[in-house]
C-alpha cells in the first residue's frame, strides 16, 4: 500500500492573492542554454546506452557553466574577442561489460547541433569552447542500473501544482511569443536572450522585459529606440488578446536604457544572448519544468535537466508531481488549486514513494470527503504508470526548463 495522503488547504488562491511574480528565462539565456543542452545531452546518451548496453544506466549531467565570454558590441556590427566556454559536468558510464560509450565526443555533437538550431547568431566552432569534465560513474550508483528493480537514486523531494495561474500563462507566453519564428522575421534584430519578470498587483499586470538588440540591425540610436518602442506596442497588441481577467497590462522594454549615451546606453550584443559577455549559466537556476519560476509557489532546489530519467527521483518525481497535479485539476471536479508532494527514499522502487501527498484549495462549498477518493486514483495510477512515464523522459518528450 503506497503512503499517500490528502488533505483541503484554507488559503486564498494564488490568482486571488493582491501580489503575484512570475519570472521566465528565455531560450537564450544562459541559464536556459546550460538547461537545455545538458537534457539533451542526456537523452543522447539515453539512446546510446541503450543502443550499446540494451539498457540505460548510470549518468547524470546536471552540473553544466556556461562561461561567458567577451564582446565589443557596435552599432552596425561589433566582435567577438573571446569566446564563450561550456563545460560538462558530473557523472557518466563510460564502460560497461567491455563496451564503451564515447560520452564526451556526444556531448559536445549535442551542444554544436542544439546551438546551431536553437541560436541563429552563435556559431558553435567559432564562438564556443567545450570542456568535458565528466568523470565515470560511483561504483554504488551505477550499480543500481544492474539490479532487478532499479531504485530511486538519491532521498529528494519534488512538488508541482496546477492550474498555471493568468500572471503564469501570461509570462510564459510573452517569452514564446519574443521567440517565435514569426516574430524574429518581422523583427531580425531581436536576439534569444528574454527573460521577463510579471508582477501583479490586483487586475494589473506589469511586465519587465530584458531582450537583447543584436548590433549588426542597428544602424543608430535613433533606429534602435524606434524598433524598442514598435516591439514594446506589437507585443502588448498579443497580450491584450491572451488576457482573460486583468484590467490593465505594463510593459517595460529593457529598462536600463538611456537615449543620448550611444552603446553604452543599449542593450545591443554581437551574438543575442549576454553569455556572449555579460552573465553565466548554470543548470537549475532558470525555470522550473513548467516553464516559469514563481515566487508565489513552493518549488523544489532539484535541477531537473540533465539528470538521468531512470532512477534520479530529483528529475522524475518533479515533473511526475506537475503532471498528476494537472490530471487531478483536469479530472476532478471542485477543486481550484491542487499541490503535489512526492519524497523518495534512495534505494527503494521509484514507484513507492515515501510519501505522495496532495493538498487542495477547494471551491466553496465543496468538502474534503466529495473529492478524495478520486484523486487518491489518480494518484494511484499515476505512480502505478511511472515505469511508461520513465521512458518518455528517456526520449525527450517533456519539456524540463
Amino acid at each position: 500500500m503506497r503512503n499517500i495522503i490528502i488533505e483541503s488547504l484554507d488559503r486564498t488562491a494564488v490568482e486571488m492573492q493582491q501580489v503575484e511574480l512570475v519570472e521566465r528565462k528565455g531560450i537564450g539565456h544562459p541559464d536556459s542554454i546550460c538547461d537545455a543542452i545538458m537534457e539533451a545531452v542526456s537523452v543522447a546518451l539515453c539512446a546510446a546506452y541503450e543502443e550499446t548496453f540494451g539498457r540505460i544506466v548510470h549518468h547524470n549531467i546536471d552540473k553544466g557553466l556556461l562561461v561567458a565570454g567577451q564582446t565589443t558590441p557596435q552599432m552596425g556590427g561589433g566582435r567577438v574577442d573571446e569566446p564563450m566556454k561550456l563545460v560538462f559536468g558530473d557523472r557518466a558510464t563510460y564502460a560497461w561489460q567491455g563496451k564503451t560509450v564515447p560520452v564526451g565526443e556526444i556531448a559536445q555533437t549535442v551542444a554544436r547541433q542544439w546551438v546551431r538550431e536553437h541560436l541563429r547568431f552563435v556559431e558553435p566552432d567559432r564562438h564556443l569552447i567545450f570542456q568535458n569534465e565528466i568523470k565515470p560513474a560511483s561504483p554504488e550508483l551505477a550499480d543500481l542500473f544492474a539490479r532487478e528493480r532499479i531504485g530511486a537514486n538519491d532521498t529528494s523531494a519534488a512538488v508541482g501544482y496546477a492550474p498555471l495561474t493568468e500572471t503564469e500563462r501570461l509570462v510564459l507566453a510573452t517569452e514564446r511569443y519574443l521567440n517565435s519564428p514569426g516574430f524574429k522575421a518581422r523583427y531580425p534584430e531581436t536576439g534569444e536572450d528574454v527573460k521577463v519578470m510579471g508582477y501583479r498587483h490586483g487586475r494589473h499586470l506589469t511586465l519587465t522585459v530584458a531582450m537583447a538588440f543584436v548590433d549588426r540591425f542597428i544602424p543608430s540610436e535613433a533606429y534602435y529606440f524606434d524598433r524598442k518602442e514598435a516591439i514594446r506596442q506589437d507585443l502588448l497588441d498579443f497580450l491584450t488578446h491572451q488576457s482573460r481577467r486583468l484590467d490593465q497590462i505594463t510593459i517595460d522594454l529593457n529598462t536600463l536604457d538611456v537615449p543620448g549615451r550611444g552603446e553604452a546606453g543599449m542593450y545591443l550584443t554581437v551574438l543575442g544572448t549576454s553569455a556572449e559577455g555579460a552573465d553565466c549559466g548554470q543548470v537549475g537556476r532558470g525555470n522550473r519544468v513548467n516553464g516559469v519560476i514563481s515566487l508565489n509557489r513552493p518549488m523544489s532546489t532539484e535541477a531537473a535537466a540533465g539528470k538521468n530519467p531512470v532512477s534520479h527521483v530529483g528529475k522524475i518525481y518533479t515533473l511526475l508531481s506537475s503532471q498528476i497535479a494537472a490530471q487531478v485539476h483536469a479530472e476532478v471536479e471542485g477543486i481550484q488549486e491542487v499541490y503535489i508532494w512526492l519524497c523518495s527514499q534512495i534505494g527503494h522502487p521509484i514507484d513507492q514513494p515515501l510519501i505522495a501527498s496532495a493538498q487542495l484549495v477547494l471551491k466553496t462549498g465543496v468538502e474534503l470527503e466529495a473529492v478524495q477518493g478520486a484523486v487518491q486514483a489518480i494518484i494511484e495510477r499515476e505512480l502505478e504508470g511511472i515505469y511508461g512515464f520513465t521512458r518518455r523522459l528517456a526520449r525527450g518528450e517533456l519539456t524540463v526548463w
